[in-house]
Order: C-alpha cells, then structure tokens, then sequence
C-alpha cells in the first residue's frame, strides 16, 4: 500500500496537546518541511515565546528557544547578530505578538533584522482562556467581550500585516490562511519565500497566518474553519503585501 502520509524528519513523532480541530500543527508541518527541504535542519533557531506556541519545542526538530511574553524578536535578534550564518524564526500568537510584543515586532522590521516571524492569527488569546485580542474581530465573543467587540470601546482589530508593510526593513510581508488545501498549499509557498529571502540576507521576513481556535470561538473544528473564511478573510484578506524585486515572479 502507498504511503501518502508520514512524520518529516523535521517533525518529531509525538502527539501534540492542541485542541481537536486547531490549527498550529499544520503551520508547524509546513514550517518545518520548508526547512527540512531546504537542509537547514541542523543550522536553525526558532524561538517561541508565551501562548500556545510554547510547547512547539516538543514537535519541532530544531533548537528552540523559549521567551517571555512578546519578546521573541529581541531574542531571535540577539540569537541571528550572534550566529549570523544560522537560520532564525520567531512563531508567535495575536495575543503575543500584537499586543504585549507589538513595540518588539515592530522595531525588529525597523532594523530590518534577518529572520523570519511566522505569526498565528486566531483572533483570539487561545493559552488563556478566550479573552479578547488586539485582532479580535468587531462583534466577536470573547471571556472579555461577552457582548462581542465593540469599535467605540475597543477599537479597530490590529491589522499587522498591513502595518509592517509600511516600514522599509520588513522586506516581506504576505498573509495566507490555513482553511483549504489550496491555501495550505500557499501559505507553504509563503513561507518557502520568506525563509529564502532570509537566506539572501535581504531583511526582515514576515508571514501571518489566520489560523482557528475552535476551542474559544465556541465551534466545532469544521464550523471553525467556515468561521474563519466567512469571517476573517474578508478583514484580514489574503496575499503578499511586500516583496523585495528579487523574488519577483
């Protein structure tokens, strides 16, 4: 019989601790494929900061290193002037990256510091318990927002995508969704381009991935994924943002 699925050397085989339905394992196998494809298996760092990401350690097949809440740029930054031939990732949340970690993220794109951030939008603090993130979406529940989000109280949700954008040292920038196979399949090209163009040493790459939490929006997996295409797509739409000319193409 044809095998037509099996762990990556990149993936350890364990069983992770995501609830049914989530969809940080996917991003965790296409990551590591990407790296795994590439060789650079032996020659990377990710870093992992608070949320549930801090566990990757136990499914990833490279070092990993663990840091307080928002501050995985400034570790990956230290870690990528240190070691400057190694290859350098940051896998964060909403809740981390965008609210606690926004200042890091964004003064890491300043410098147009050489790794690559692959950021988990859910929509929601999922570690927690559901409370409302800076990318929670005007009407949505949260443990904080029972009556849904509101503009006049909270503000506009953070679209991170689109603010890195703007600043010249992010020299890649591009949203992808895990919900369909033909997105999955993207969100990998996203990626490959993004650690390529880290390879080049042309600056700061960045790829944002809207991902589900059926567990805190209160959703099967399925409706989840419906959820998040009726829902987050068209707030957060998919697709590149900036891209340096030599990846053009």
């Amino acid at each position: 019989m044809k095998t037509v699925f099996e762990y990556t050397e990149a993936m350890l085989p364990v069983t992770t601790t995501y609830c049914p339905g989530c969809t940080h394992g996917i991003a965790h196998r296409l990551l590591m494929e990407v790296l795994e494809e590439r060789g650079l298996l032996g020659d990377t760092i990710g870093v992992a900061p608070i949320g549930c990401s801090i566990l990757s350690h136990n499914y990833l097949s490279v070092d990993m290193c663990e840091s307080a809440h928002g501050r995985a740029p400034a570790i990956a930054t230290g870690i990528r002037h240190a070691m400057p031939d190694k290859t350098v990732f940051t896998y964060q949340g909403d809740g981390d990256l965008a609210s606690i970690g926004a200042g890091e993220i964004v003064h890491a794109a300043h410098r147009g510091e050489k790794f690559t951030t692959v950021f988990i939008n859910n929509a929601i603090y999922g570690m927690t318990g559901g409370q409302m993130a800076p990318t929670t979406l005007i009407g949505q529940k949260s443990t904080t927002g029972m009556e849904g989000r509101k503009k006049e109280v909270s503000g506009m949700p953070l679209r991170m995508a689109e603010l890195l954008a703007t600043i010249d040292g992010a020299v890649f920038v591009e949203r992808v969704a895990l919900n369909t196979p033909a997105n999955i399949r993207k969100a990998k090209k996203a990626i490959e381009k993004a650690i390529d163009i880290q390879q080049k040493g042309l600056g700061f790459t960045f790829v944002e991935v809207l991902s589900t939490c059926p567990t805190n929006w209160g959703l099967s997996p399925v409706n989840a994924l419906k959820w998040l295409t009726d829902n987050m797509i068209p707030y957060y739409p998919l697709g590149n943002l900036r891209r340096p000319e030599e990846v053009e193409g």
